[in-house]
């Protein structure tokens, strides 16, 4: 199985660095020295997409990022992305995000993004070092988040199995974000009656007036402080304890050495997505004492 990600994986990175390029099977095939079947199989396998869904999915999302960002034509995004007329890749963009690429490009609405998982490998030796936590104070000014809310769940795991786990994509492609995305630990007052503590969204500036998505809503966030945890970086498969290590520092800390407690009555905990390179991220809100 090691062999299958590790190959699977090179792949992945070819597709990566080649996206503005004609790819075929036997490019990748001959990235990992396998056969061109045998690489379609085990890609399909470990990544749950063919090749050619996964090379078209994440060009139809980086071509929106590009209309989003930049001062692009369509056509010019069309042909930067390998599509070979304006209209395929008119076809192509409203199937896979339900909008045409000239329409996004004028409103630049939230859809859902296509977002690649690169297969983590393990590595060969582990090293073990004491868990250092990184701690300072940001604040944050009064807000919203556009947020979108599960059943019962109180942590990741339990939401993507109300919610799905396709959520990130939609967050990623909010234009207005004011930071990246987050998951987040709702205060009560923040809680509808029949829905989760755990939510996952974006906060942005409180004149947002671009469209909600479907089963997303607005809501305001008061200004705050917040005490920002990171830990070390770490070994992405092991990221379940990587995790757990840092929650438990913090469940140890205490702010009041520092003229602080938490406080999360009004704003929400959150965590970063974790990223095995920058380490573990977690946001307590605090007020001075």
């Amino acid at each position: 199985m090691e062999e299958k990600k590790i190959a699977v994986r090179k792949m992945q990175d070819y597709i990566e660095t080649h996206l503005h390029e004609s790819i075929t099977i036997k490019q990748l095939s001959n990235c990992c020295y396998l056969s061109p079947s045998y690489a379609a199989k085990i890609f399909k396998e470990l990544t749950g997409y063919t090749p050619y869904y996964y090379i078209k999915a994440c060009r139809l999302s980086e071509a929106a990022k590009a209309l989003r960002d930049l001062d692009l034509k369509v056509i010019e995004v069309a042909l930067d992305f390998v599509f070979d007329s304006h209209e395929g890749f008119t076809r192509a963009f409203s199937k896979q995000f339900g909008v045409p690429p000239k329409s996004y490009a004028l409103r630049k609405p939230p859809i859902k993004w296509f977002l690649p998982y690169p297969l983590t490998i393990k590595k060969e030796e582990d090293v073990t070092m004491n868990q250092f936590i990184f701690t300072q104070v940001i604040d944050r000014p009064k807000r919203k988040a556009l947020i979108k809310r599960g059943i019962t769940a109180t942590e990741y795991f339990k939401y993507c199995e109300e919610v799905g786990c396709d959520v990130w994509g939609t967050l990623m492609s909010v234009k207005e974000a004011l930071y990246e995305p987050i998951g987040m630990w709702l205060p009560d007052m923040l809680i509808k009656p029949g829905t989760s503590e755990y939510v996952q969204g974006v906060e942005v500036p409180l004149d947002y007036d671009n469209v909600i998505p479907e089963g997303f809503e607005l809501i305001d966030l008061p200004a705050s402080q917040i005490m920002i945890f990171q830990g070390q970086p770490y070994d992405d498969n092991d990221f379940e304890s990587e995790i757990v290590s840092v929650m438990d520092a913090i469940k140890a800390f205490k702010p009041a050495l520092y003229g602080y407690e938490f406080y999360n009555k009004e704003t929400p905990r959150f965590q970063l997505e974790p990223r095995g390179e920058r380490g573990y991220i977690e946001g307590r809100p605090i007020r001075k004492l």
